[in-house]
């Protein structure tokens, strides 16, 4: 039997999943595994927190981490679009792009609003469905009440109810749980250290499903928003996206533990921790490469004679657009001369900078070394 709630029949024949009043009391059983694997997840944050401290400009590369986590998690919930596509989007390229791509957009609209918006407003319901309008604003979900709590049952797996894997709470009982959660949002005198609290946020949301669509996405927002608003990290440098997808079969089933089993909660927060360290040392490893790249780099351009200031500005720029054509040079330095953006450009293919990916008349370059420490995906 789990703890936090019981699977109860619906007049309609089915069973929905009702929880109790959370948190309920004692919710985690610290065995001596979980409680190695949180000092392991927060020593692994306590790495990336001084790397955070130590680089004055990490800011530059947060745009490309942010837009790794908006394409991973979308695809988690079936979305088709890359970080590629994303790319070619952004910097105007004439690609035919996935549709789907204005999906990881929003991801990344939603992300940046609710960072700045928790400047203003705690980590509350009214800021979660301000979060669900942006992601679902004219894309696929739509029409399916972006903002609002959903006013129909749901279920997840299965084509009907009744064959679902797993039906959430009744439409009565989603505001009374997610006014608990709420609650244990703000609690700061429960004792539970930070990164539990984390990850049963996100358990508990994705359990009571409020939304009719967008619930894995807003779920894994919550997890940076409540880091960032509990100042364990100040900027958003976690993104748990990565592992969730990599063991996606792995993730559910631990989340569908967290509600079905009487350990579930510690089965779900071993998995949440292992996915903590592991992402959290990477990120750490990725930025003190990055950050040595740049060195390297900006040590180079600033050879490159009168051109160093306008290669400079390219430079910063191919941070968070890596992918570019001719066109996207010439707007980002504000160069006129086709020769001298030419010869720019040719700097920093022959210094290995830039590689050239296509011979057609309107060039096309990736920041190859830089691109390839977010994404492998082959770029045409």
């Amino acid at each position: 039997m789990s703890k936090i709630g019981n699977f109860i029949q619906q007049p309609a024949g089915y069973k929905a999943f009702i929880p109790a009043s959370f948190p309920p009391k004692d919710i985690i059983n610290w065995d001596s595994h979980l409680i190695k694997l949180l000092s392991e997840a927060d020593l692994a944050i306590g790495r990336l927190k001084e790397i955070e401290l130590a680089v004055p400009d990490v800011d530059f590369f947060i745009f490309m981490y942010i837009k790794k986590e908006a394409s991973l998690s979308s695809q988690i919930e079936g979305t088709q679009a890359t970080i590629i596509d994303l790319l070619k989007s952004e910097a105007k390229l004439d690609d035919e792009v996935a549709s789907d791509v204005d999906e990881i957009k929003n991801y990344i609209n939603a992300m940046n609003y609710g960072i700045h918006r928790l400047k203003e407003l705690p980590l509350s319901l009214r800021l979660i469905r301000e979060i669900h309008k942006k992601l679902l604003t004219g894309v696929r979900g739509q029409y399916k009440t972006p903002g609002e709590f959903r006013k129909t049952q749901n279920w997840i797996g299965g084509p009907s109810i009744e064959t679902a894997t797993f039906v959430p709470p009744p439409i009565t009982e989603v505001l009374r749980a997610m006014s608990d959660l709420e609650k244990f949002i703000h609690n700061d005198t429960d004792n539970i250290p930070i990164l539990a609290k984390a990850g049963l946020i996100h358990a508990q949301f994705e359990t009571i499903h409020p939304f009719l669509d967008g619930n894995g996405r807003v779920g894994r927002l919550l997890i940076t928003f409540y880091l960032v608003s509990k100042g364990l990290l100040k900027r958003p440098l976690l993104y748990l996206s990565d592992f969730f997808k990599k063991y996606r079969q792995l993730y559910y089933e631990k989340l569908n533990s967290y509600h079905q089993e009487s350990n579930g909660i510690e089965l779900w927060l071993k998995f949440f921790f292992e996915a903590v360290k592991t992402v959290a040392n990477e990120a750490a490893d990725t930025a003190l490469e990055i950050m040595k790249l740049r060195q390297n780099d900006i040590q180079t351009v600033a050879g490159f004679g009168r051109n160093a200031k306008t290669a400079l500005i390219l430079l910063d720029k191919l941070y968070s657009l890596p992918l570019v054509d001719w066109k996207m040079v010439a707007k980002i330095t504000r160069l006129k001369s086709k020769s001298t953006i030419n010869d720019l450009i040719d700097k920093f293919v022959k210094n290995r900078i830039l590689d050239e990916i296509t011979g057609k008349k309107n060039r096309r370059f990736v920041y190859r070394q830089y691109l390839n420490k977010f994404s492998r995906d082959k770029v045409v």
